[in-house]
């Protein structure tokens, strides 16, 4: 009799105790997750009262990125150099207070319409929208009052292996001039690999034009110029501009100009070179047209930096990316740390549509129609050498 009690309770015995080590493997992986997402913590308030929130993403190699739901800022990214210490490599500030009285963009998220659009102006289906035209004469990275500096919903994505926080906004019909109600969504991702992933989708009511982008300034020195970062960009040809940074439809070869990085270059080898396009955009602030299909996820770019061997890889789905090199910081803004922001103190690389593509018919269409979703991936991913 007992031999057949201990045979019935054997079964009830083992499946109790599976059940307690189920449940102490979800406490590890809750705790795990736990360790590499964190928040939300205050990070201030939005000048229409609204609470603004910081999240940190960390990775089981100590890389970590903090995200504020104000413009979906990227405040700081910490990663490793060849001797594994870890340093922040974007520009920013310390605060919300600096974002919000004057920032040239900084780490955000940038739409309707990353880049310009000339004369605030564009057709679309037989209707002319316009724009503001926030650095005249032209529209600039989404109006007066972009997606910089908009508020986004945050939901936090735990997990074990890569922490995500997805941000999501609905920016309604008319916003900016931008006709449609265009429902955005974000997804932040701290890769298993040291990489930065930035996955974007949107879906619209009406049709309209959509350009995301992300506007880091970087330095992987973590201080001084960047003229000593050597750059590689797969592209054979780019955009040129006209005086007010506007492509003038030509799609030009970088051979034989300052603007041939397809072997690694340092940003200062050629930048002040006697060149018209270099005299217009204030040294490099233009697009470069990706040598791959639009639609597939492959490197752009490769920054290198000799001092610390940081290493940065620039992975799209987009066909084009905006070099900038820090022309317009001048030394009247003092960001993270009291460090004051000087000439060339910081790099972006943006991937995207080409500028003006609304006006551009014979670029690739930055359109989305109702029915149809808005894709596109970026991926900053760091190594040391």
């Amino acid at each position: 009799m007992i031999q057949e009690m201990k045979a019935m309770l054997r079964p009830s015995l083992m499946a109790l105790f599976g059940a307690l080590v189920a449940l102490g493997g979800a406490g590890c992986s809750t705790m795990n997750a736990s360790k590499l997402l964190s928040g939300p913590e205050p990070f201030g308030t939005a000048p229409d009262g609204t609470p603004v929130e910081i999240y940190t993403l960390r990775n089981k190699s100590g890389m970590e990125a903090r995200i504020c739901t104000y413009g979906g800022i990227v405040v700081s990214l910490k990663t490793p150099d060849r001797t594994g210490a870890m340093g922040d490599v974007v520009l920013g500030y310390d605060s919300l207070d600096g974002y919000l009285k004057s920032s040239p963009y900084f780490g955000c998220l940038v739409g309707r319409y990353g880049n310009r659009i000339a004369k605030g102006r564009f057709t679309l289906d037989g209707e002319t929208y316009t724009l503001a035209t926030n650095n005249y004469p032209n529209h600039l990275h989404g109006g007066v009052q972009g997606f910089d500096k908009r508020v986004w919903k945050a939901v936090p994505m735990p997990s074990s292996q890569e922490p995500a926080l997805a941000l999501t906004y609905v920016s309604p019909d008319g916003e900016e001039g931008f006709p449609g109600t265009l429902t955005v969504k974000a997804v932040y991702t701290l890769t298993a690999d040291n990489g930065l992933r930035l996955d974007y989708e949107a879906t619209t009511d009406k049709a309209t034009v959509l350009n995301l982008t992300q506007h880091s300034y970087f330095n992987l020195a973590g201080k001084g110029d960047i003229l000593g970062h050597e750059v590689q960009i797969d592209a054979s040809r780019f955009t040129p501009v006209d005086a007010t940074l506007i492509p003038t439809g030509e799609l030009q070869p970088v051979a034989g100009t300052p603007f041939d990085f397809r072997q690694s270059t340092a940003i200062g080898a050629r930048i002040n070179q006697d060149h018209e396009q270099l005299k217009f955009g204030g040294g490099y602030d233009h697009n470069w047209v990706i040598d791959k299909p639009s639609g597939q996820l492959a490197v752009q770019a490769r920054v290198h930096e000799p001092t610390t061997g940081r290493v940065l890889e620039v992975l799209s789905t987009e066909p084009g990316l905006q070099f900038y090199c820090g022309n317009f910081l001048d030394g009247t803004i003092t960001g993270k740390g009291g460090w004051v922001y000087q000439h060339r103190n910081g790099f972006c690389m943006e991937p995207q549509h080409h500028p003006d593509s609304p006006n551009q018919p014979n670029f690739p269409s930055a359109v989305l129609r109702p029915g149809k979703t808005y894709r596109n991936t970026i991926i900053y991913r760091f190594s040391a050498n």
